[in-house]
Order: C-alpha cells, then sequence, then structure tokens
C-alpha cells in the first residue's frame, strides 16, 4: 500500500497543504498504512516530540531554566511540565521496583495462622510454654512498636493478637497441670480477657474487625512473616504506592508556593507548572540514584574501589537536590537571597513534615498490601 499522503484530510475532507491538517490538527500520514509510523505512534508521547524530549531533559538539568523558559512562553520546543513528570515518576519507580536494595530491614518474626498455637502444644512443662509465650509476645510488641504513630489505631489488631497468644498459653498451662498467672491490674492483657477457645489461633483471618484501620493492622500481622521471607514484597508495594502519593503531594507543593509568592501575582497553575518540573527533577535524580546503587552491585565485587566512587557520587547527588530547588526557586521568582532563602526553609519544613507523614502512611499500606 503506498505510503504518500492523501490530497485531503481523511477526518475532515479539508484539503492538505502540508504533513499536517490545519482545519483540525490530524497527521497527514496514516499509520495503518505504514509499518514505520505505526511504531512512530506507539512511542509518540516518548519519541515523537521532534526531539523535545532530550531537550527537555538536558534544559531540567539547569535549576530553574524550563521552567522560567515554559512560564515566559516557550512551551513548544519543551516537553509539557504534568506529561515530563508522569513519564519520570513512572520510570524512576518502574526502575526502583527491579533495584535490589539489600535484606537490611527485615522485619521481627511473628507467628501466625497457628504456628504459635503449634509451638504451645509441643511444649512439655510450663517453664517451656511461658518461654514460647514470653518470646511470641515479645515479637508481637517489637512490631506494634515499630509502627508509626499516625497508624495508632490500626494498632489494636497487635494487641488483640497479643491477648489471643495469653490464652493459648494458659491453656496450655492448664492442660500441663499448671496455674496460668493472673494478669496485672491494668493491662492490655487484662482488659482483652476472654472465654478460653480451644479451636483458636494467634492471628485468626476469620476475625472480625471493627474497622478499616483494624482490618489493615490484621493484615499487616498476617503480611509480616511473608515479607520476612522476601522483602521484595514490601519493596514492590511500596513503590508501587508512591506514585499515586505524589499526584497529591505536588498540587499540595504547588499550594505552598501560591501562598509563599503571593506577591508574585502569579497564578496557582503557574506554581503548578514550578511543582511539577521540581519533583521531574528529583524523580530524575532518584533514578540516578537507583543506577547508581544498580552500578555498585554490579561492579563492587569486581572492583572494590568502585564502591567508594559511587557512595561518594550518591553523596553528592543527595546534597544537590536540596540545592538546585533552591536555585530554581531563587531564579523562576527572582527575589533576593535572604528572602528566597528563608522562603525555600520555610516551605521546605512543612513540605518535608508532610512528606514524612506520607512516607509512614505508604509503609503501613504497604505492609498492607504486600
Amino acid at each position: 500500500m503506498s505510503d504518500s499522503p492523501p490530497a485531503a484530510c481523511e477526518n475532515c475532507a479539508q484539503p492538505l497543504q502540508g504533513r499536517f491538517c490545519h482545519a483540525c490538527g490530524q497527521a497527514a500520514h496514516s499509520p495503518v498504512r505504514s509499518f514505520a509510523h505505526a511504531v512512530e505512534e506507539v512511542f509518540e508521547s516518548f519519541w515523537h516530540l521532534d526531539g523535545r524530549i532530550f531537550r527537555t531533559l538536558r534544559r531540567l538539568l539547569a535549576p530553574g531554566a524550563l521552567a522560567a523558559d515554559f512560564l515566559a512562553g516557550h512551551r513548544a520546543p519543551y516537553v509539557a511540565p504534568m506529561r515530563l513528570f508522569v513519564i519520570l515518576c513512572v520510570l524512576t519507580f518502574f526502575v526502583g521496583k527491579l533495584v535490589d536494595f539489600g535484606d537490611s530491614s527485615a522485619l521481627p518474626p511473628v507467628q501466625v495462622n497457628g504456628s504459635g498455637n503449634s509451638d504451645f502444644a509441643r511444649a512439655q512443662s510450663v517453664a517451656e510454654v511461658e518461654q514460647i509465650r514470653d518470646k511470641a509476645i515479645a515479637d508481637m510488641e517489637q512490631a506494634r512498636e515499630s509502627m508509626p504513630a499516625i497508624a495508632a489505631p490500626a494498632r489494636h489488631g497487635f494487641d488483640r493478637g497479643i491477648a489471643q497468644i495469653r490464652r493459648q498459653a494458659d491453656r496450655r498451662i492448664v492442660e500441663l497441670g499448671g496455674t496460668p498467672r493472673a494478669p496485672a491490674p491494668g493491662t492490655d492483657a487484662e482488659a482483652d480477657a476472654e472465654p478460653a477457645n480451644p479451636d483458636a489461633i494467634a492471628i485468626s483471618t476469620g476475625t472480625t474487625a471493627d474497622g478499616w484501620l483494624e482490618r489493615q493492622g490484621q493484615r499487616m500481622l498476617q503480611n509480616l512473616p511473608r515479607i520476612e521471607k522476601d522483602p521484595s514484597l514490601f519493596k514492590y508495594a511500596f513503590m508501587g504506592s508512591v506514585p499515586t502519593a505524589l499526584f497529591v503531594l505536588v498540587p499540595l507543593f504547588a499550594l505552598l508556593l501560591k501562598l509563599f509568592y503571593l506577591d508574585s501575582g502569579r497564578l496557582y497553575l503557574e506554581h503548578l507548572v514550578v511543582a511539577f518540573y521540581s519533583h521531574a527533577f528529583l524523580c530524575l535524580a532518584l533514578l540516578a540514584q537507583f543506577a547508581l546503587l544498580a552500578l555498585d552491585h554490579w561492579i563492587t565485587p569486581h572492583l572494590a574501589f568502585f564502591g567508594a566512587i559511587s557512595g561518594l557520587a550518591a553523596a553528592l547527588l543527595w546534597l544537590w537536590m536540596p540545592t538546585y530547588l533552591l536555585l530554581m526557586q531563587k531564579r523562576v521568582y527572582g527575589q533576593g537571597w535572604t528572602l528566597t532563602s528563608l522562603k525555600f526553609v520555610l516551605i521546605g519544613g512543612i513540605y518535608s513534615f508532610t512528606l514524612m507523614l506520607t512516607v509512614m502512611a505508604l509503609i503501613v499500606v504497604s505492609l498492607a498490601r504486600a
């Protein structure tokens, strides 16, 4: 089939005078008539931008230059801010899922789904039962206390698991002819005391949760042993949740810029452009960190000195990230260094606190979804 463009637009029938229809904007070349154009169509949002993606990335490396150009009306040479952010965000956290971070954050072991019950059944003395009980409760308490304060309501699931372990231990102690110790007055164990149930297990998957947060707590308890065996499950869940959170944080960052730069006279959408390009750079820098980590894992075992090089490069990149944002803020808004630095510290403090809360919430969500 011929690849020569038609004389009239296939969409609106207007006579064509170039590669695009002047009436509706549709391209003269049809992707179904040429394999080359079909492939080009697939990669249009990324590669077929007349070199704009590479030009945009080069300009992004200069603090504030890309945002200043776009706000000044030079939009055609560059990728739109939201599209650039989406591309880099998806690419960064896709690569993050593939990078090996090591197993340095293994979670404490937790007995679930009846394994604690079977341990008690194998115990042949009261002292052995108490030892198993105390170890299981210590692990559960450690896991509970490691949860962030923002997820305090979800800790109730851990409390119920601890109470269940105590009841299992008490039943086995009675079976062995011993006398269970009464819970101390005012403790959680006393408050959670329930009639013995010989069929109970440490953490019952069928237990009815009182609310959403408690259900998440129970799911976290069930997931902890799986994550302990395969920490990559948590990594995949966490990396998959970050892009969604960023789509909430970026508009918030733009709102902070709007509030602190009311005197600039810029509209909120202009601040949103700055926010998108700021976070696009942060994604690009994080992507570089992932690349350095991957190279370190591949090369350092063969060339030991590369570990020092990659470590220094990573440290310099972490230092460059806030420096870049400060220089970007100075270039875009054009205020003096003193005022810019003060606003940068205030905006950064508020945003960092919000980011910290978001990360803690993502940890909880990732533990529940892993």
